[in-house]
């Protein structure tokens, strides 16, 4: 027995736990279910609890350097106390509601390279917690995220990168210590003027705000400059919204502002901070305000995982898959 009780000290001969989806794929604010499958090692122990946590890689910045961390931004007890006997098999039901502002990871079913997202269970034991594996998730854009998106695709903005940038964003209710950020090369038509946009969507359960970034190309004697807008919407607006009129006018109006509007850097000890509140008329559209090196997140736009313009509203995404 004092064997037995050295093994479970050491993690051998304990219990283990299996997590199963009932569905992997889920929007923001959507509700993810399935079942914690706990198996008995070789002797009763009692378990002090059975958590779920959302989990997602984040980069940080120090001042001049940068690093990435993972973190856990969302956690469900979904199981108390209960002794477990030997060889024993319990099954504990769960249900967990995302945060509205999780980044999403895929876009019509295809993974978003370089996102990833998943649930971990942590069963505790003895005050000692053990976290389980990284099961993947996959988080859909909400419909009104996905109208953005397709307008961003038929202007024909191409994919550059995507990550969750540690921080936050002046101006807009933040539930969560990050945001996402993507970064889009302009279409043609802005080549020269327009460096790269950036977009993040900081949704609600009644709308949500649609942040973008320009960086305005400089010149010999002109700094590059960042310019930011803001629309904030309901989400019964954004189904009715002309995203591709609207954006292709922000886009003119950022293009237009190079070298016309001043910089200034906002410090804050991680992430960007990007300030200003102009609204305009219809739907809450954002004016404009200039800055330098604010990053603001972004929503995913999926058609352009591997940096292809895409040609068709829908067909998002081309070439090899990944995951």
């Amino acid at each position: 027995m004092v064997f037995k009780k050295l093994l479970a000290a050491l993690g051998v001969g304990g219990p283990s736990v299996d997590t199963v989806l009932q569905h992997p794929h889920v929007r923001p604010g959507g509700n993810l279910a399935g079942e914690v499958h706990i198996a008995g090692g070789s002797q009763e122990v009692v378990i002090e609890h059975v958590a779920i946590g959302l989990v997602t890689g984040i980069e940080i910045e120090h001042g001049d350097h940068e690093g990435h961390a993972e973190v856990e931004f969302h956690r469900v007890v979904v199981g108390g106390r209960f002794p477990l006997g030997e060889g024993e098999h319990k099954t504990i039901p769960f249900e967990l509601r995302l945060p509205w502002q999780t980044p999403i990871t895929s876009v019509h079913g295809e993974r978003l390279h370089g996102m990833g997202l998943g649930v971990r269970t942590e069963l505790a034991v003895a005050k000692v917690a053990d976290k389980g594996d990284l099961d993947p998730i996959s988080v859909e854009p909400l419909p009104a995220q996905e109208r953005v998106l397709e307008a961003f695709a038929q202007l024909g903005f191409q994919f550059k990168g995507a990550d969750v940038e540690h921080g936050r964003l002046h101006g807009v209710h933040q539930e969560l210590p990050f945001f996402q950020e993507i970064e889009f090369f302009p279409p043609a038509q802005f080549a020269g003027r327009i460096n790269e946009v950036e977009l993040t969507f900081v949704a609600s359960q009644h709308g949500m705000d649609v942040v973008l970034e320009a960086d305005n190309r400089g010149g010999f004697l002109t700094p590059s400059r960042d310019t930011f807008g803001r629309f904030h919407v309901t989400h019964e607006e954004a189904l009715d919204t002309d995203w591709v009129g609207r954006l292709h006018g922000w886009l003119e109006q950022a293009a237009e502002r190079r070298g016309t509007m001043g910089g200034h850097g906002y410090g804050q000890p991680y992430g960007h901070h990007y300030d200003g509140e102009h609204h305009g008329r219809g739907s809450g559209m954002g004016g404009m305000v200039s800055g330098a090196a604010l990053g603001v997140g972004a929503g995913i736009l999926g058609g352009m995982v591997a940096g292809e313009v895409i040609d068709e509203v829908g067909d998002f995404f081309e070439g090899d898959e990944e995951g």
